[in-house]
């Protein structure tokens, strides 16, 4: 089974097109005019081993907002369409990432229910040429466009840019763990008979 998908949006603010395979190397190509969030997104696809593309054309002559939120949009569609219908995967992923003096938590349930629970705190506004609010409006656009129950925090940290890749490689591990299938799940891991 092939557990890859292709989203495409086109809005007046951004076009954008994602080609997500959970069952990747963590090979990446990213062309969203944003060099940070390119960077955030490279360690998200390495270290959860997702092959990622993504394009995003956005209106950048304003600012980083729409094309980081249309992209969480369009990768959480992704994400929901290449996991298909849950069937045999742990559902459930949790990790605690250091990344020098930062750490982070992040766990997460494929439930079908979307929330997010983010608690970080930046000293500074901007990461290279990334607002540093932008990481809470990505996420939460990643847990609603998915169907995720995602809960991120920031334990401790003092360089914005380690809390900050620490927090899309922590998604990245707990992603790869929920959508990991084992063998003793026969269907779907709820007692709903459904996700």
């Amino acid at each position: 089974m092939s557990r890859t998908a292709q989203v495409k949006r086109d809005t007046k603010e951004t076009q954008i097109t994602v080609n997500l395979k959970l069952d990747g190397t963590g090979a990446a190509s990213l062309k969203t005019g944003i060099g940070f969030f390119d960077h955030m997104l490279d360690g998200f696809a390495r270290h959860g081993l997702f092959d990622l593309e993504v394009v995003c054309q956005g209106d950048l002559d304003v600012d980083c907002h729409h094309s980081i939120e249309d992209t969480g949009i369009v990768l959480g569609t992704a994400i929901r369409e290449a996991v298909g219908d849950k069937k045999g995967i742990r559902r459930y992923g949790h990790v605690m990432l250091p990344m020098d003096e930062a750490l982070v938590l992040c766990a997460l349930d494929l439930s079908g229910r979307p929330y997010l629970v983010y608690d970080a705190q930046f000293s500074g506004s901007r990461c290279g040429d990334m607002d540093t609010q932008m990481a809470k409006e990505f996420f939460y656009a990643v847990s609603y466009a998915s169907g995720m129950n995602l809960h991120l925090k920031a334990l401790y940290g003092e360089n914005d840019h380690h809390i900050m890749e620490a927090m899309f490689k922590a998604f990245a591990k707990a992603l790869d763990m929920a959508v990991s299938p084992d063998e003793r799940i026969i269907d779907v891991l709820s007692t709903k008979g459904v996700l």
